[in-house]
């Protein structure tokens, strides 16, 4: 099954990413450095738009830039581009085929704006339409639903935060990274644990916060493409600001919740869903939420910053598992292409 290779291969194409993108990275940031971008704009579809959301986290915390997710169709069909002149716009794309990604880089560029692609494909249109280049270095990726070139995004973004700031700490967390990814790779038995409650599911929630509201989005995406199971991403925020009243007996939950800043909140949510009599599966490094939920998914112990790309995961073996147990193919998903063209 390619879907199951792929996401075995995460630790290698991380240190792969990691050891020979850090220079260009660096080279990358110090341009932008040169630009003085008053805001960052990521452009993105599918798992990509998912990754740009870890970005506007990371270009807020580490570079002090608003980040925005760019609106494509203000470019394609209504053809009236924000100003971009000051910005630094960033195409996010595996294959550096979607033609409304490269419409935004391309008018960013017209603009006068600083264009930067991170692609799995260096001679792409995507790549050939901004001024520096971020490869992924994933490998072909033969499986319909993203893993490996999801976390090879993440890792490239975080490359940037980490060569923006300048921190040693931060560029050895990266290094350390691989590691922990194959340690997680150990999450899939727990996952198919927690898969075993949901195969009679219809609909379900997903809920993560801060750096992983992105992870959020992309378990509740890889369900949806694997499983047909309407899943729904929410920040834990929003999620009691009214869909909480969606919540009954046996209804299923998938919490992420690594990292000490949303511990308490996600504790008393973790509560609330208990009394509700929801049916909680929970990520977490920390032992007390764990144990509050009636699947408990250990994750290993990294850095809140970098926690996206090992918290996913689980979400991946997850919705794996749910699809096999459905009696669904993994590598098959209904309706759905490798690569897909949108305007």
């Amino acid at each position: 099954m390619w879907v199951e290779q792929e996401i075995r291969q995460q630790p290698k194409v991380t240190a792969r990413l990691i050891h020979e993108e850090w220079e260009e990275a660096r080279r990358i940031v110090e341009a932008a450095r040169r630009f003085q971008p008053a805001l960052a704009v990521l452009a993105a579809r599918g798992s990509s738009d998912n990754a740009a959301r870890y970005g506007q986290y990371l270009l807020g915390a580490f570079a002090g830039l608003p980040a925005a997710l760019a609106t494509p169709s203000l470019f394609t069909f209504y053809q009236r581009p924000p100003r971009l002149d000051r910005a630094w716009v960033i195409g996010i794309s595996q294959s550096g085929r979607s033609p409304d990604i490269v419409e935004v880089v391309q008018e960013a560029r017209r603009q006068g704006g600083w264009t930067l692609a991170i692609t799995n494909e260096p001679a792409s249109p995507l790549a050939s339409a901004a001024h520096a280049v971020l490869l992924l270095r994933a490998g072909e990726e033969r499986a319909v639903a993203a893993t490996k070139t999801y976390t090879a995004q993440l890792i490239a973004l975080a490359l940037l935060a980490a060569a923006w700031t300048g921190d040693a700490a931060m560029r050895e967390d990266l290094v350390q990274l691989p590691e922990a990814i194959a340690r997680a790779l150990s999450t899939e038995e727990a996952a198919r644990e927690a898969a075993a409650f949901w195969w009679r599911a219809v609909h379900g929630v997903v809920i993560g916060r801060g750096f992983n509201y992105a992870t959020a989005f992309e378990v509740a995406l890889k369900l949806k493409e694997l499983t047909y199971i309407v899943a729904e991403p929410y920040s834990s925020a929003d999620f009691l600001h009214g869909p909480i009243a969606l919540v009954e007996p046996g209804f299923p939950v998938f919490l992420i919740a690594p990292g000490p800043t949303f511990r308490s909140e996600t504790e008393s949510l973790a509560g609330l869903l208990r009394e509700r009599e929801a049916h909680l599966t929970l990520c977490s490094e920390d032992r007390t939420l764990l144990a509050l939920a009636d699947v408990g998914i250990p994750l290993p112990p990294v850095p809140e910053w970098l926690s996206p790309v090992v918290a996913v995961i689980p979400g991946q073996w997850f919705a794996v598992s749910l699809a096999r147990l459905k009696g669904l193919d993994p590598d098959q998903p209904r309706g759905l292409r490798k690569i897909t063209e949108t305007r």
